[in-house]
C-alpha cells in the first residue's frame, strides 16, 4: 500500500490547533461532522474556496454550505427570518442545512454561492467541528471531502481513498454517527419553505424538484457514484455484482440486517465503498422501504445508479 501524502492526525486537542493554524492560512483540512467528512477552508478567502473546488473537480455551479457557531454567527451572513430562526433553534446545531437571502455586505468569497443571492448554512453538532469553529475567527465552507459526484465519507480512509496528496490534512473523528448529508431547506423571503435534499430530518415531507440553479448541494442528477453500475431493488445478485443486503435479504454487506434505517443510513456509503472496491463489475442493492428517512436513502441510491 503506497504511504498517504496527506496527514491523518486525530482530532484531539492538538490537531485541532493544527488544523485551525492551516486554515488560518488558506489550507484545506478535511473534519468529521455527524452527517459525512467536509472538506474545510475558510469561506471569507477566494483563493481558499477556489481550492476546494479545485480539490474536488467540482462544477463552479455548484453551491457550498457555509459552517458556522450558532444562530448568532449565520446573521453575519444572511437575513434570517422568524421562520428560519425557529428552525435553526430547534435544530442546530445539527444536520439542518437552511438557504436564506444572503446579506449584500456578507464578507465571502463570491463562489460560496456561485453567483447566487441565497446562502447554505449549517450550524454542525460533531464536536470536532464545534471545536474547530471555535478556534477560528471565520466561517468555513465544507463540502463533503471527497472527489465531486463519488460517494461521500463517512470515515478518514474514505476521504484518504478520495484526496489524498490534493489537501493538507485530514482530522480523523472516527466513524459518521447519521451518515447523511444534512437536510437542506431553503426558507423564502415570504417565509415559505421547501425542502432541496432530503436528509435526517423532515425525513417524510416532500422535496423540491430542482429548477434551472442549483440552489444547494446534492441536487445534481448524478451523484454519489461508485464508478460501476448499480441495480436498485434486487432480491438476489447476478453472478458479477456485489450484493448490498437489507433486512432480511443477505449480501456480501449489510445495510442492517434488523431493517433499522437510522442503522441502513450510517452504513450507506460504507457499504458502497465496500461495493466500488470489489473486483466485481455491478453492485445490487436490496429495495429499502420508501418512507421516513428511507426517503433520504433511496434519494442517494437513485442518484448513485443515475
Amino acid at each position: 500500500m503506497m504511504d498517504s501524502k496527506t496527514p491523518i492526525i486525530t482530532a484531539d486537542q492538538a490537531g485541532l490547533a493544527r488544523a485551525a493554524q492551516i486554515l488560518a492560512r488558506g489550507g484545506l483540512v478535511a473534519v468529521p461532522t455527524e452527517t459525512v467528512y467536509g472538506l474545510a477552508a475558510r469561506a471569507d478567502s477566494d483563493q481558499a474556496v477556489q481550492r476546494i473546488y479545485a480539490a474536488k473537480g467540482r462544477p463552479d455551479h455548484n453551491p457550498l454550505i457555509v459552517h458556522v457557531a450558532d444562530l448568532a454567527k449565520a446573521r453575519a451572513y444572511a437575513l434570517v427570518q422568524p421562520e428560519a430562526e425557529a428552525l435553526a433553534r430547534q435544530f442546530w446545531p445539527g444536520p439542518l442545512t437552511l438557504v436564506l437571502p444572503r446579506k449584500s455586505d456578507a464578507r465571502l468569497a463570491r463562489a460560496v454561492t456561485a453567483g447566487l443571492p441565497t446562502l447554505a448554512l449549517r450550524a454542525p453538532a460533531h464536536p470536532a467541528m464545534r471545536a474547530l469553529l471555535a478556534l477560528c475567527e471565520f466561517p468555513l465552507a465544507a463540502p463533503s471531502a471527497n472527489r465531486s459526484g463519488f460517494i461521500s465519507p463517512t470515515c478518514a480512509a474514505h476521504v484518504a481513498a478520495s484526496l489524498d496528496g490534493r489537501i493538507d490534512l485530514i482530522l480523523d473523528g472516527g466513524p459518521c454517527a447519521a451518515g447523511l448529508e444534512s437536510t437542506i431547506i431553503a426558507v423564502r423571503e415570504d417565509g415559505t419553505r421547501e425542502i432541496l435534499r432530503p436528509g435526517p430530518l423532515f425525513a417524510d415531507e416532500p422535496v423540491s424538484a430542482p429548477g434551472n440553479e442549483l440552489e444547494a448541494p446534492g441536487q445534481e442528477l448524478r451523484h454519489y457514484a461508485p464508478g460501476k453500475p448499480l441495480r436498485l431493488g434486487a432480491m438476489t445478485p447476478e453472478a458479477d455484482e456485489f450484493m448490498i443486503g437489507f433486512g432480511e435479504v443477505a449480501g456480501d454487506c449489510n445495510l442492517s440486517p434488523d431493517g433499522d434505517l437510522t442503522e441502513a443510513a450510517a452504513q450507506l456509503y460504507a457499504c458502497l465503498h465496500l461495493g466500488a472496491l470489489a473486483q466485481k463489475p455491478g453492485i445490487a442493492v436490496a429495495c429499502v422501504p420508501d418512507t421516513g428517512l428511507g426517503r433520504a436513502i433511496n434519494d442517494r441510491l437513485r442518484r448513485a445508479a443515475s
